[in-house]
């Protein structure tokens, strides 16, 4: 029998490289993200002269270029130490990979040469261990240490802010920390906050004119000319300044339009193409993230399709009733269904809106469905 591979391997596809259409391509130039990445380099040139940097803290939606610049940033410190006589290591940790203090300070450990187990030790063994390496170093020459915290909101909402304690007491160590959220300060201690003292830079979302910079330069490196229609570029790029300037979709958007014209045989990239991806991305994404919720969350959403589908405005009342309704007996606290909806509103499946009701009578938040209600409940009975 023939490998099934061998008929894919020469077919006729429209890219001629689909890589740089994945957000974790980091081009040689991130159009429209001079000044940030000018910033970011203003407070860690102190690493050039032997001085441990500011903390800095980036702000942005989704796919506004954060883990981008943070990372071309980094390659660019790396390049510019490398013919200085100091020592400077830039870590980059996805806190979804990693999401506790003893996973991080294990990893950091790991990436400068301790070997530290994953589980196992004490947290004090393996923070001990971690601020050792400063004073011991084997390269013969100080340390300085930039830890990139990515999706840092996720680990300290887990783990709380003792990441964040270890890293800014310790010598010769500066931490970047990346959020889409700019409340996220609220889950750290004011100990903490003391010790932090970070500058902060705020990533603005991209507009469709940027959006379609980003797309036309990528898409040089990922098709041959004459592949794309000239509505396709536009389409993509307003599609995706309505999600908030999110860059990340825009390049979906077109990296799934070009696997549909693979599918249908076409050599052209059309329009059509770009519409279809669009469903075919939001069924993905919301199929995917609720077929993953924990049961209870589940019956949340049910919840909320329900009072949706009866045009009923959603407080936090009506809907744990409706709650209760569906759970026939097995449900959770008035007060857990609080932390379900703010889950579920960092998920961007939902949003709440606080309204006042006027004087005397408080505040009220109103909660509403942020996808398909046919998709949502599809999905939720096909389980």
């Amino acid at each position: 029998m023939t490998n099934i591979f061998d008929n894919l391997e020469g077919e006729d596809s429209v890219f001629k490289d689909i890589k740089p259409l994945d957000h974790r391509f980091l081009p040689e130039h991130l159009p429209h993200r001079k000044e940030q990445i000018t910033s970011i380099a203003k407070y860690w040139v102190e690493a050039l002269n032997n001085v441990a940097p500011s903390d800095i803290t980036i702000y942005g939606k989704t796919g506004t270029g954060k883990t981008a610049a943070a990372k071309f940033a980094k390659e660019q410190l790396k390049e510019a130490a490398k013919n200085k006589s100091i020592f400077v290591k830039v870590e980059y940790i996805r806190c979804t990979d990693y999401t506790t203090e003893y996973q991080v300070i294990a990893h950091l450990c790991q990436q400068l040469g301790r070997d530290v187990p994953h589980r196992g030790w004490t947290k004090a063994e393996v923070i001990n261990t971690f601020r050792d390496i400063f004073k011991t170093n084997a390269f013969g020459k100080k340390l300085i240490l930039i830890v990139i915290l990515d999706e840092i909101d996720i680990l300290l909402q887990k783990d709380g802010d003792g990441i964040l304690y270890t890293l800014t007491r310790t010598e010769n160590v500066s931490v970047l920390s990346i959020s889409n959220y700019l409340d996220f300060k609220k889950f750290i201690k004011p100990r903490v906050m003391s010790s932090l003292r970070d500058r902060e830079i705020v990533f603005p979302p991209y507009n469709a004119e940027q959006l379609s910079d980003i797309l036309q330069e990528r898409s040089r490196l990922s098709f041959d000319k004459g592949v794309l229609d000239d509505d396709v570029i536009p389409l993509c790029s307003a599609m995706a300044a309505k999600e908030e300037g999110d860059a990340r979709y825009a390049l979906d958007l077109l990296r799934t339009a070009g696997e549909l014209a693979d599918e249908k045989d076409s050599e052209i990239i059309h329009g059509n193409f770009v519409r279809e991806a669009k469903d075919r991305i939001e069924h993905n994404k919301i199929t995917d993230i609720i077929i993953t919720l924990p049961t209870q969350q589940q019956r949340v959403l049910e919840a909320l399709l329900n009072l949706t589908k009866e045009n009923k405005e959603i407080t936090s009342g009506k809907l744990y009733d409706a709650y209760k309704l569906v759970s026939k007996g097995d449900s959770v606290t008035y007060r857990r269904i609080f932390d379900f909806i703010n889950e579920l509103e960092m998920l961007g499946i939902i949003s709440t809106n606080t309204i006042s009701r006027g004087r005397g009578k408080g505040r009220t938040n109103i909660i509403s469905l942020q996808c398909d209600t046919d998709l949502l409940e599809s999905t939720l009975y096909s389980l």
